[in-house]
C-alpha cells in the first residue's frame, strides 16, 4: 500500500467534489457554462484516477480500464456526431445511464451482503434500498423519454385504470424494498425488486406527452443525481456523495422553475397526461383565418422597424436555422434596427435548449433575454419574429380558461404591432393545442422550412440596399 493514501484519496475526492460544485455553479450562465463545464470533466478524471488507488479496491484493474475505455470512446463518439437538435434525446439517455448506473451498485453491494462479503448496517441497506429505486425508476423512464424524443415512440399510451396500476407496481416497489431490509437481499428478491422498479418508471413515463418531456428530462436528472449520492454513502465515497446530492438538488430546483413556467404542479405534469399527441389533444377555440406574408413583405417590414424581437422555438432547431437567423440579426442591426432575442423557459425539448443553439451561433448573451425581462417590450415592439415556436407564444394561455396551458405564463407576442411566425404549414405542433396567435389580426404566417425562409429574409433586406 503507498504511504499516505489514507489521507490522499479522500482528499483528492473532497477536492473533486469542490470542483463538482465550482463548474455547476458556472454552468447556469451561458458566459461560464463552458468552463463549468471543463471543471467538472477535470473533476470527473481526477475522480476517476484517485478510484485506482482506493484501498478498497483490489485487483479488477483491467475490466476497469476496459470499462472506462468503452464508455469514453462511446461518449466521444456521440457526442461528436450528434446533431444539436438531438441533444435532448442524448441528455435523456445519459441520465438514463448515470440512473442506471447506480441501481447497478446497490444490487452489487446488496448481493455482496447476501454472500456475506460485506456488513451492511440499517442505514446502509436502507440507502442502498431507495437508491436503487431511485435510479431504476430514472433509468426505464430515461429510455422511455429517449424513445419518444427520438421519434421511435410516438404513441402516448393511456388506457381507464392507468394511474391505479401505477401505483400499485410502485407500492409493490416498496414493499418489496421494505422486505429487503427487514429480511436481508436474497438473489429471488432483489430480482422482483428491481423488475418492479424498472417497471415503475416504465409505467410512469409511457403517458406522458411530449410537450412535458423537458421537465421530464430534468426531473429524471435529479433522481440520478439523488441515486448517485444514496449510493455514494453505501460506498463511503464522498465525490459521489457531495456530487450527486448538489445534482440532485439542482436537478429538483430546475424541475420546479420549468413546472412553475408552465404554471403547473409536477404532480400534474406526471399524472394529469397533459402535452398530448396531436391525435388526442383539445384544440382551443380558434376562430377566424390565418394570414399569410411572402418573405419580401417580411423582409421589408423588419428592415424598416425600430425594433425587432426574434423569439426561437424547437423549429428552428429542427432547421439548424440559428446561424442565418443571426446574420440576418446582424444585417438589421447594420440599418438601425433594434434587435432582441426572447427565451421561454421551457422552449424546445430540454432546458436551455435555445441558449445553447443561440450561442452556437455566436448570439451575444446581451441580446438575449428571459421571459419576464423581455415581456413588457412586445407592445412598443414593430415585429416580433417567432421561429418555430408553439405553446410558449400562445395567447390561449391568457385568453382560454379551458385551455390545457391555462394559466402559463407565455411571451406575449401578440402585443407586439406586427408579428410574422415562421412555420413548415398549419398543424397543430408537438403539443397538439390550436395556437390562438396564428389566427391574430397582426399576425402573418411565413411558410417554409426556417433555414430557408430566414435566408429569402436576408435576401430580400439585401435587396433593399
Amino acid at each position: 500500500m503507498i504511504p499516505g493514501l489514507d489521507f490522499i484519496v479522500p482528499a483528492a475526492y473532497f477536492v473533486a467534489a469542490v470542483m463538482f460544485i465550482y463548474g455547476l455553479k458556472a454552468m447556469s450562465s451561458p458566459v461560464t457554462a463552458r468552463r463549468g463545464i471543463l471543471w467538472s470533466g477535470v473533476a470527473m478524471l481526477v475522480a476517476i484516477l484517485v478510484t485506482f488507488l482506493h484501498p478498497k479496491v483490489e485487483g479488477n484493474y483491467a475490466l476497469m480500464i476496459i470499462a472506462i475505455g468503452i464508455g469514453s470512446v462511446a461518449a466521444w463518439w456521440t457526442a461528436r456526431r450528434v446533431a444539436m437538435t438531438d441533444m435532448p434525446q442524448m441528455i435523456a439517455l445519459y441520465n438514463g445511464m448515470g440512473g442506471g448506473a447506480a441501481a447497478a451498485i446497490a444490487a452489487v453491494e446488496l448481493l455482496k451482503a447476501f454472500a456475506g462479503q460485506v456488513d451492511m448496517d440499517l442505514a446502509t441497506i436502507v440507502l442502498a434500498v431507495a437508491g436503487g429505486i431511485i435510479g431504476s425508476v430514472a433509468f426505464s423512464g430515461s429510455l422511455i423519454a429517449f424513445a419518444k424524443l427520438q421519434g421511435w415512440m410516438r404513441k402516448t399510451w393511456r388506457f381507464g385504470g392507468q394511474q391505479l396500476l401505477n401505483l400499485l407496481v410502485f407500492a409493490a416497489t416498496l414493499v418489496l424494498g421494505g422486505l429487503l431490509v427487514i429480511q436481508g437481499p436474497s438473489p429471488q428478491l432483489l430480482l422482483l425488486f428491481f423488475a418492479a422498479a424498472l417497471l415503475a418508471g416504465i409505467l410512469i413515463t409511457v403517458p406522458i406527452g411530449g410537450a412535458d418531456m423537458p421537465v421530464v428530462i430534468s426531473l429524471y436528472n435529479a433522481l440520478t443525481g439523488l441515486a448517485v449520492g444514496f449510493e455514494g454513502y453505501v460506498l463511503q465515497n464522498p465525490a459521489m456523495m457531495i456530487a450527486g446530492t448538489v445534482v440532485g438538488a439542482a436537478g429538483a430546483l430546475l424541475t420546479q422553475l420549468m413546472a412553475k413556467a408552465m404554471n403547473r404542479p409536477l404532480t400534474n405534469v406526471l399524472f394529469a397526461g397533459f402535452g398530448k399527441t396531436d391525435e388526442d389533444a383539445q384544440g382551443g377555440p380558434a376562430s377566424g383565418e390565418m394570414r399569410s406574408i411572402d418573405a419580401t413583405d417580411a423582409a421589408i417590414q423588419m428592415a424598416y422597424a425600430e425594433k425587432v424581437i426574434i423569439v426561437p422555438g424547437y423549429g428552428m432547431a429542427v432547421a439548424q436555422a440559428q446561424h442565418k437567423i443571426w446574420e440576418l440579426t446582424e444585417l438589421l442591426t447594420s440599418r438601425g434596427v433594434k434587435v432582441s432575442f426572447a427565451i421561454h423557459p421551457v422552449a424546445g425539448r430540454m432546458p436551455g435548449h435555445m441558449n445553447v443553439l443561440l450561442a452556437e451561433a455566436g448570439v451575444p448573451y446581451d441580446l438575449i433575454y428571459d421571459l419576464e425581462d423581455i415581456n413588457a417590450q412586445f407592445p412598443t415592439t414593430d415585429v416580433a419574429l417567432v421561429i418555430g415556436a408553439n405553446d410558449v407564444v400562445n395567447p390561449a394561455a391568457r385568453k382560454d380558461s379551458a385551455s390545457p396551458i391555462y394559466g402559463m405564463p407565455i411571451l406575449d407576442v401578440d402585443r407586439a404591432r406586427n408579428c410574422i411566425v415562421i412555420k413548415r404549414g398549419q398543424g397543430t405542433g408537438f403539443s397538439g393545442i390550436e395556437n390562438l396567435l396564428f389566427f391574430e389580426d397582426n399576425t402573418r404566417m411565413l411558410y417554409g422550412d426556417a433555414q430557408k425562409v430566414a435566408q429569402q429574409l436576408i435576401s430580400g433586406v439585401k435587396a433593399l440596399g
